[in-house]
């Protein structure tokens, strides 16, 4: 018995001094997890020196993008629509068939309008087989401008009167100087006088015969006319089948359709429209210019716009045109730009924000993007200093590539963290790497 109550008092001694030995080891750790707690945090972070540069200045404004060509498609003829070959969003070429309207009454006026020139043809070669007719008949030369005093008998009588007149002369001059007899005398002159009559005969048969000549001349003409009459219904016949295909006037995309099969459409119809189509591969950018700040436009300056729709990408373009006169309303000059669109993202209608380059570069401080921490409309940076952070509420300007325009916070020289920058708070320590 005495020797359990010696056991018993051995080991509690022993357990005394464990508890004593464990509870000193514990006010150790907790000594020490104290201390280092004590120790401030020191934030590991890249930095980068702000610089000056020379970047382009801009004038800011708003505005909204249009196409630069748009067109309504409407019928050139009436007819029933057979065939549409668009839809809304479509891209159409130029010359595109959209439309075919139902030929078959045109094609049947073709049909008789080129039957009438072949018979009318024939009318023509009738006619000039009876004007050569005419021609032998009367000795006159074939194809030849014909007039009374050309015909050959006259020809052949004037020449004998000429002859006759030139006797009669040297004949009276013998007969004053007693040369010749007066029946000589006499007798040339009746001559004359016979060749004088036969000559007009010949003339008033040559009117008849010129008469005749131009009555199936006239023939000719009359049938040749009513061929290039026939010719023209021809044309208009045919012109009247291409007009039931309704081309695309211009290349684009098919804003609206108004054309469905087995409709009735006529272009005297009002507000007859087909399609609208509208062309995207260049838009023009409508810019309000405010009147204090027109003299910082003028054709030629680029431009960078920006949409809601893509704010991370600027669309590049070019002033072109500017209006003579201001509205009067809204104090404004109104300024178009042409801006590419190969891609065909820009849409006409949108609103965007544009900026057009001045002639003279600025200096500017510029930092990397990476060192700006924005929350809401507040933006700042940290300003690494004597191995802390201080922290900076700026003004930010132009973006550059990878560099931002600080306006107002940080000056050429001062080294911003440019990591773990969502980390820092003012007066933290850190340590540039």
């Amino acid at each position: 018995m005495i020797y359990m109550r010696r056991h018993t008092v051995f080991i509690l001694t022993i357990l005394s001094i464990l508890a004593t030995a464990i509870g000193l080891a514990g006010c150790r750790a907790s000594a020490n997890t104290s201390n280092k707690a004590a120790e401030p945090a020191i934030i590991d972070v890249t930095t980068a020196r702000a610089e000056v540069r020379q970047i382009p200045t801009y004038f800011e404004a708003t505005g909204s993008l249009a196409s630069d060509a748009q067109t309504d498609v409407a019928p050139a003829v009436s007819g029933k629509i057979t065939q549409v070959n668009f839809d809304v969003g479509s891209y159409v070429q130029k010359g595109d068939v959209l439309v075919r309207l139902d030929d078959r009454d045109a094609g049947i006026r073709l049909e008789q309008a080129r039957a009438q020139v072949d018979q009318q043809r024939k009318a023509v070669e009738q006619a000039i087989a009876n004007l050569r007719q005419t021609e032998a008949r009367l000795g006159v030369p074939e194809g030849q401008n014909f007039s009374v005093e050309s015909f050959p008998q006259v020809r052949s009588i004037k020449a004998q009167l000429d002859l006759a007149e030139k006797e009669l002369t040297r004949t009276s001059r013998l007969l004053e100087t007693g040369d010749v007899s007066r029946s000589t005398y006499d007798q040339r002159r009746s001559q004359r006088d016979q060749l004088a009559g036969q000559l007009e005969d010949a003339r008033s048969n040559a009117s008849v015969a010129y008469r005749a000549v131009s009555t199936a001349q006239a023939q000719v003409n009359s049938a040749r006319s009513a061929v290039a009459a026939a010719e023209t219904q021809v044309d208009q016949a045919q012109k009247a089948i291409v007009d039931t295909y309704v081309y695309a006037p211009i290349s684009g995309y098919v804003a609206e359709r108004n054309a469905d099969p087995g409709e009735y459409i006529s272009p005297s119809a009002p507000n007859t429209k087909l399609a609208t189509i509208v062309r995207t591969s260049v838009l023009r950018m409508k810019i309000d210019v405010p009147e204090q700040s027109i003299g910082k436009v003028a054709t030629g300056q680029s431009i960078s716009l920006q949409t809601s729709a893509y704010p991370d990408r600027n669309f590049a373009g070019t002033v072109v045109r500017m209006s003579p006169s201001l509205n009067a309303t809204a104090r404004t000059l109104t300024v178009e730009a042409e801006v590419a669109n190969p891609e065909g993202l820009l849409k006409p209608g949108q609103f965007a924000t544009v900026r057009i380059t001045q002639s003279q570069p600025e200096p500017a401080v510029m930092v990397p993007v990476a060192a700006v921490r924005t929350d809401g409309d507040v933006s700042r940076v940290y300003i690494v200093k004597d191995g802390a952070a201080r922290e900076q509420i700026v003004q930010l300007g132009l973006l550059e590539n990878e560099l931002i325009q600080v306006k107002q916070g940080v000056q050429e020289g001062d080294i911003v963290a440019t990591s773990n920058v969502a980390q820092l708070v003012d007066g933290v320590l850190v340590r540039a790497s």
